[in-house]
């Protein structure tokens, strides 16, 4: 199956503007969703409807993550929301786990 994706131009807009002023929001990404704890850097690579594609770097391997969205997105403004939404999720998550583990 083929997955839903935004207009190129939307695609490439979304992914620079994460890249360039949320890199933190990347990584908390990687961390949170990915379950990547010891990631040290996330760049997005790719975007759709349906999820994110990021590379990451941790201390024992550097590679290409997918994380899935809870639903498809309807369009660039939606793709907005979700994004800022999973990012303060991905905060409570390490806040959880840095608790479990401090």
């Amino acid at each position: 199956m083929e997955r839903a994706s935004f207009p190129p131009e939307t695609e490439r807009s979304l992914i620079e503007h994460m890249n360039e002023f949320y890199a933190d929001a990347n990584l908390r990404y990687a961390k949170a969703y990915g379950h990547l704890w010891q990631a040290t850097e996330a760049r997005m690579v790719a975007l759709d409807k349906e999820g994110m594609e990021l590379e990451v770097i941790d201390p024992e391997r550097a590679g290409r993550i997918r994380i899935p969205f809870d639903h498809s997105l309807q369009d660039e403004g939606d793709a907005q929301q979700t994004l800022v939404e999973m990012s303060l999720k991905a905060r409570e998550i390490l806040a959880q786990q840095a608790s479990k583990n401090g």
